[in-house]
């Protein structure tokens, strides 16, 4: 599981470096965090911190990994849409190869544009999944193909203009959960119903260690209406890209850092020839059991969110190395998940008496590829096999250096209009980002590693099917909130003041969840993406909960609306209670409960606030999404060709990487 980050009020801070050098002062320019701004988002930079005192195998290990994920770049554009490739390549011809006007408005909107599909990995929104609309004309692109002598046409042609194909992710089931959505998991004549069918005489409920199925493949319907899983493997399915994978796995087991961390890879290296889920597991448990390393990673298909039926994993890799430092500062975490399972509101059917191996470290990321790039998660808690996480644990990591670039480049301008007074803001300056930090340590660390499934029951994603990751979001967050007011992790010594943390902690969800996050909407939408969904879940549940006892109080002071927490302690209660209820659905795999909870609190918004809240936005230039370019991993070699040194370079721009990216990742033909 992985949770996105919402940079909404953080305390920029500019450090400057000096010193005196025989009598000469030596200041260091400051890292520039901030690449460009184009549309609603914002590109960013991140550094390696540490990279520089890895061994050379070290070094080479990261490259490795890093190629790996890069070479599958191409995976996810063709997942998110059938046309995405075709679409890509033709926009990338015209911009490299057009000699005509690059001053005018019609090109500054393709550049635009381009750039839009970039971030989103395709032509849809990559958090709203709704298609971007060009603001130049058809009559416009006619002239850019015809003087780049590029080819586009058909579907791919009309659907950058026309109204079809407008969702790629669609979880309105009115709509069709198939038929609305465009996602490249299903061929276009597969419905939800074929899916529930189709694995229904595959799934056996009372399996103690279920198979992940479907999670790697497309499922088609033949002419003769039966159903087929094209395998993503070596000779299926996006083999082109996945025998690059391996190739680059392979050259990272020959520097493996110890022997468990290579059997792991040898195994996802065998899961990527066969397709074989069997194998998938056995290296879910390797990987999650292999802790002893610097280097870690992530490469798979792995997080369902992209598909409506939670079926099929999006590809994506992370290569990260470890904080030494505060690593072992939230080791404590991991250690105690028992007792925090143990004082959990959870029913005693549904707590786990064992709470197994929840290995947690903060890292940084030294490259990102696939769903985690250019926009990526701050925090993984992976396998996400319950019966793996409770069997033999699971890792939780926290991406270090992606929170501080995301801290240096925020501001405290938007705090300033949408918190209440002065207090509310002083609160989250002094303890907003431990806060934060707090909280996706707890989510990732005691939230998805806790709760129990009763026997029988089945797995989310068949018993909760399109509200599964909502809920599960939910849930973690929960347990988060939850503990974060408590004087335990005082006494843990990870969290520096219990009341200080708690309250920033619960004005900023509160906050966010029903005002701020909805700058990320266009007025009269709903909410479709999952982690949106479930924080106005829980903070609108929370406020209706508790009008009775004034637990929340909505303000209007000066025409402005602002939702006051009046009762912290109770509304930690509140949080415990709907958390309990939360684990039952999904212990007992309660599907009406579930939609009821969603579709309630989550979907549906105050159009009346939500026009206030883009008015009150519309006067800040920064974005409100952000994301970033990869530091270019660069090898030395000698004059026989061997790696001597690997060098950490910064792009110079968001285009320059992504052409880059299109000259030396593209593995892929335009339809697969």
């Amino acid at each position: 599981m992985k949770i996105k980050y919402l940079v909404l009020s953080m305390l920029l801070v500019s450090v400057l470096f000096s010193c005196k050098k025989e009598k000469e002062a030596i200041v260091e320019v400051p890292f520039q965090y901030e690449v460009e701004q184009f549309a609603d988002i914002k590109i960013l930079r991140y550094q390696i911190p540490g990279f520089e005192n890895l061994t050379l195998n070290q070094k080479k290990l990261v490259y490795y990994l890093s190629q790996a994920g890069m070479a599958g770049r191409d995976i996810m554009y063709d997942q998110n849409y059938r046309h995405n490739l075709k679409i890509r390549r033709a926009l990338e011809n015209i911009y490299q190869n057009y000699k005509g006007d690059k001053t005018s408005e019609d090109w500054k909107n393709f550049e635009i544009y381009l750039k839009r599909i970039w971030f989103a990995n395709g032509i849809h929104h990559h958090y709203s999944n709704d298609k971007f609309i060009p603001e130049f004309s058809k009559e416009y692109f006619d002239s850019l193909l015809k003087e780049t002598t590029t080819e586009l046409s058909g579907e791919a042609y009309e659907v950058i203009f026309n109204d079809a194909d407008a969702k790629k992710v669609n979880l309105d089931e009115s709509k069709g959960l198939l038929e609305g959505s465009v996602i490249n998991f299903y061929s276009p004549n597969v419905t939800a119903a074929d899916v529930d069918a189709f694995y229904a005489n595959k799934i056996d409920k009372n399996n103690a260690t279920p198979i992940e199925f479907g999670l790697n493949s497309k499922l088609v319907k033949n002419d003769d209406g039966t159903l087929e899983e094209k395998v993503w493997k070596v000779g299926g399915m996006y083999s082109a890209s996945i025998e690059k994978i391996v190739f680059w796995l392979e050259k990272a087991v020959e520097v493996a850092e110890n022997e468990k961390q290579a059997e792991a890879l040898k195994l996802l290296i065998a899961y990527y020839q066969t397709g074989d889920l069997k194998t998938w597991d056995d290296y879910n448990i390797a990987w999650a059991t292999s802790t002893d390393g610097d280097i870690d990673y992530i490469n798979g298909f792995i997080e369902v969110y992209n598909d409506p039926k939670a079926y099929r994993g999006s590809y994506e890799t992370v290569v990260q190395i470890k904080d030494f430092d505060m690593s072992k500062k939230m080791a404590v975490l991991s250690e105690n998940a028992q007792w925090f399972e143990d004082n959990s509101t959870l029913l005693p059917e549904h707590k786990k008496k064992n709470v197994v191996g929840v290995s947690y470290k903060t890292v940084n990321v030294a490259s990102e590829s696939g769903d985690s790039s250019p926009s990526t998660p701050i925090g993984v808690n992976l396998p996400n096999s319950n019966w793996i996480r409770q069997q033999h644990g699971s890792k939780s990591v926290s991406l270090g250096n992606i929170i501080e670039a995301y801290n240096q480049a925020g501001g405290t301008d938007k705090l300033k209009e949408f918190a209440f007074d002065e207090a509310e803001i002083n609160a989250e300056i002094e303890f907003g980002q431990t806060a934060d930090k707090l909280h996706t340590s707890l989510h990732e660390v005691i939230g998805h590693a806790s709760g129990q499934i009763n026997e029988g029951i089945g797995q989310p994603k068949e018993t909760l099917k399109n509200y599964a990751s909502t809920l599960e979001e939910a849930r973690a967050d929960l347990v988060g909130l939850y503990y974060l007011p408590d004087a335990k992790l005082v006494e843990m010594k990870i969290s520096p003041n219990a009341e200080g943390i708690g309250k920033a902690a619960y004005d900023g969800y509160i906050r966010n969840g029903l005002l701020t996050q909805l700058v990320r909407l266009n007025l009269g939408d709903d909410i479709e993406e999952a982690h949106m969904r479930n924080r106005q879940l829980v903070a609108a549940w929370a406020f209706e909960k508790g009008k009775a006892e004034n637990v929340i109080e909505k303000v209007v002071k000066n025409n402005k609306t602002y939702f006051v927490i009046r009762d912290y302690a109770k509304l930690r209660v509140l949080f415990g209670d709907l958390l309990r209820e939360i684990q039952r659905i999904k212990s007992e795999g309660d599907f009406e409960a579930g939609k009821a909870l969603v579709e309630t609190y989550g979907v549906k918004v105050d159009q009346a606030i939500h026009k206030e809240v883009l008015e009150r936005n519309a006067k800040f230039k920064s974005a409100p999404y952000s994301g970033f370019v990869n530091p270019v991993l660069t090898p030395v070699t000698d004059a026989d060709g061997n790696i001597t040194d690997i060098k950490v370079v910064q792009p110079t721009s968001f285009v320059e990487q992504m052409l880059e990216y299109a000259k030396n990742y593209t593995t892929l033909p335009n339809e697969n």
